[in-house]
């Protein structure tokens, strides 16, 4: 009788799903940016208001982490631009002054803060990023792309800004135009002046 009761036991045990209170989780990460774009849409960009243009919109996005983290890896420091086709593809290219460790965070980090960028990338690589500022202008530029705008002053000169916009890459946004947006790579070709630029804030966080 005992080693029967005790048989059964051991199938109860066998047939009872094993959980566990440790599951693996998705890593904390947040970040605090400075973002600037070029376009090629008509000053003022309508993808940026939730109400994406038609046409095929070619863009160059900078975005600089002064503060952030992604699984415990500090990010402070970390730039990089992305050279884009909206909705189609993407090319991403980060300082080359980032660690080895910063590279992997950053790798973990593009899916989730970044990823419709993240979702048509068809590199990633380090190369030498440019970035000069004036009151007015701001000009960043990587091997294969290059981007220069100003600022568009308003009623008595004074800055063009706008809030409320529906995404967290959009605090503070100001708006800007193109002197120069440029880009040549095995992928595409393309060359605009005159057209959407901004400069805003990132803040997001997440798990």
């Amino acid at each position: 009788m005992h080693r029967r009761l005790a048989w059964l036991a051991g199938v109860v045990l066998l047939a009872t799903p094993i959980t566990s209170s440790t599951q693996p989780t998705a890593p904390a990460w947040s970040i605090r940016a400075d973002v600037a774009e070029s376009c090629s849409c008509a000053v003022s960009c309508p993808c940026n208001f939730g109400n994406p243009t038609k046409a095929p919109c070619n863009g160059t996005r900078l975005i600089e982490i002064h503060d952030g983290h992604f699984d415990g890896i500090d990010l402070k420091g970390v730039s990089f631009a992305v050279t884009f086709l909206m909705g189609q593809w993407s090319k991403i290219y980060v300082n080359n002054t980032i660690t080895d460790r910063q590279m992997k965070a950053l790798e973990g980090l593009l899916p989730a803060a970044f990823g419709g960028f993240y979702k048509g990338m068809r590199s990633l690589q380090r190369v030498p990023l440019s970035i000069e500022r004036t009151s007015d202008t701001l000009t960043y530029s990587v091997p294969e792309s290059t981007v220069a705008i100003e600022r568009v002053r308003g009623l008595n000169g004074t800055p063009i800004t706008i809030d409320g916009l529906l995404s967290a890459a959009f605090i503070g946004y100001t708006q800007y135009r193109s002197t120069t947006h440029r880009h040549k790579s095995a992928d595409a070709e393309f060359s605009y002046s005159g057209t959407n630029g901004f400069t805003s804030r990132m803040e997001a966080e997440g798990r």
